[in-house]
């Protein structure tokens, strides 16, 4: 569902109940009635770094956009429950930088097919070290499966475990964060293991087809 909603400052806006990338695509394909120059997924109330932009529905938003032609951001800050500045001081300095990013890729411009990934850590606009260019890091996950019984004798499971860590290699995104430097990271569609098409040519795949 989507409605139109006013902001505490006045200005009319739309609101809409789904994941991001079903609320983008509401957007883009009509269903507010405008054009788009950019989209801005976020802001996410925890990181979006190294593999977990697999799972990201922030991530997912933006890439939403990208494939229907419009340039986007994808904004996370992180910092849980406490850090250096207060929950509201981080916000606004997340909301500040990803407005003055959103305008230079603007006027800059972006590739096609190409977004950017934004992370902050939870620190005020005064405490934060910069800004870096950086490539996705490495996540490490300690994932556990808790199975449980219900009330009435029937088994269900829930996912639980420690939070995420890093390793936070020079030049990652975990390792600007973890410094104290907003991550911005450039996330592009394509997939693909290029480095794998050699090892494949020697595979004895099944043949297929009328012969």
């Amino acid at each position: 569902r989507m409605g139109q909603v006013t902001w505490p400052d006045g200005r009319l806006a739309f609101a809409a109940s789904g994941a991001p990338s079903d609320c983008v695509a509401l957007g883009l394909l009509g269903a507010a009635d405008v054009t788009f120059d950019l989209v801005v997924s976020g802001i996410n109330s925890t990181y979006n770094l190294g593999t977990d932009v697999i799972y990201s529905g922030t991530v997912a938003g933006a890439m939403e956009s990208i494939i229907n032609g419009v340039p986007a951001l994808a904004v996370s800050l992180g910092g849980g429950e406490s850090g250096p500045a207060s929950r509201e001081e981080a916000e606004a300095a997340a909301a500040s930088i990803a407005a003055e990013i959103a305008a230079e890729a603007l006027s800059r411009g972006l590739p096609a097919n190409t977004l950017l990934n934004i992370n902050l850590p939870r620190f005020s606009r005064e405490q934060l070290r910069g800004v870096l260019t950086t490539r996705l890091g490495r996540r490490v996950y300690r994932d556990v499966l808790d199975k449980r019984v219900d009330p009435w004798g029937r088994p269900y499971y829930w996912f639980g475990g420690e939070i995420p860590t890093g390793i936070p290699e020079d030049g990652s995104d975990i390792g600007a964060v973890e410094n104290g430097y907003v991550s911005v990271t450039p996330l592009g569609i394509d997939l693909t293991s290029y480095a794998t098409f050699a090892r494949l040519a020697g595979w004895c795949f099944p043949v297929v087809g009328a012969q």
